[in-house]
């Protein structure tokens, strides 16, 4: 086993994949630090975190601080003598606890820094048409997510993938960067290169905010590729939504989650449905339509759009607002 002693942070599925590749490698995990349980679901039954199943499994020592400098948990955090900290998808740091093992902590990014930093870089970067994203791993310091980075990895993104499909290669891809790392600054032989030296010249910054509920209607007045970048962004969370307005006045909330695009000029105007009620539904916008290939009526599941359409008769006398 490794003789370093590594705290490591996280919550979610994301950050799973790092903790076990670590174990994995034989690397002596001497707490997981992780969110309370807290209710969740319409039941309001009590949830633990990813991050803490898995540790439960393994039987590591857990600790679930509700405030990061509450001085019992300082002292807890102390007295495991930690040579490195680990944070993947947890939360924001206070310098007192960053700053506290003699090698520092690292963080794990879903982006390649500098660009994307921020709560939501995977959608981010599909929303904005990138051909690429990757992981970066680096230093913790003050400003959030501007540390000196340590190593990158890339990753191409598809015209079709969506934000889950690339979230999910990245967990991997992540995992396996910590691993590097950790190897790195065990041997003592790892770059620190600043981020400002990774912007090329004239090269904007682009961020990635906590995107909310209400950022999350399409806006059918884009352009087909907009559009369309905009829906895989953003699923399968939080979920791009329309409203489908029916002939009669009814209206349907409606969550799209897999979607193609057609390139053409047509005369249809913009959020008409176009469908043979049967095997297709698309809507028309500027230069093509948006293909809907799955999609979620409100209260209803996820479904393929035939499967939609057996049960929600519509034609084209629809349209989406």
């Amino acid at each position: 086993m490794s003789q370093l002693r590594i705290v490591f942070m996280g919550t979610p599925e994301f950050a799973v994949e790092s903790l076990d590749i670590l174990i994995k490698n034989n690397y002596n995990i001497v707490a997981v630090i992780t969110v309370p349980d807290k209710p969740a679901g319409r039941g309001q039954e009590i949830q633990q975190s990813a991050v803490k199943k898995y540790a439960l499994e393994k039987g590591l020592t857990i600790l679930q601080p509700e405030k990061l400098k509450d001085e019992n948990f300082l002292n807890q955090l102390r007295g495991l003598k930690a040579d490195l900290q680990i944070v993947v998808a947890f939360r924001m740091l206070p310098e007192i606890v960053w700053n506290m093992p003699r090698l520092g902590t690292i963080n794990l990014h879903g982006s390649l820094l500098p660009q994307y930093r921020g709560a939501a870089p995977i959608n981010w970067a599909v929303i904005n048409g990138e051909k690429e994203t990757g992981v970066s791993t680096f230093f913790l310091q003050h400003e959030i997510d501007t540390g000196k980075i340590i190593f990158r990895e890339k990753t191409p993104i598809g015209e079709n993938e969506t934000a889950g499909e690339i979230h999910d290669r990245l967990m991997i891809i992540g995992a396996e960067l910590i691993l590097k790392t950790v190897k790195a600054i065990e041997e003592n032989n790892y770059p620190q290169i600043d981020q400002a030296e990774l912007i090329a010249k004239g090269e904007k910054e682009k961020h990635a905010p906590k995107i909310f509920k209400e950022d999350c209607k399409i806006d059918w007045n884009k352009n087909v590729n907009d559009i369309h970048n905009f829906i895989r962004g953003l699923s399968p969370y939080p979920a791009a939504f329309s409203t489908l307005l029916a002939p009669d006045g009814k209206t349907y909330s409606v969550k799209l989650f897999k979607t193609e695009i057609e390139n053409t000029t047509h005369s249809f105007s913009i959020g008409a449905v176009i469908t043979d009620s049967k095997t297709h539904l698309k809507i028309s916008v500027k230069n093509g339509y948006i293909i809907i290939k799955e999609l979620q009526l409100a209260g209803k599941k996820k479904m393929a759009t035939t499967e939609f359409l057996r049960g929600f008769p519509m034609n084209n006398d629809w349209k989406s607002i």
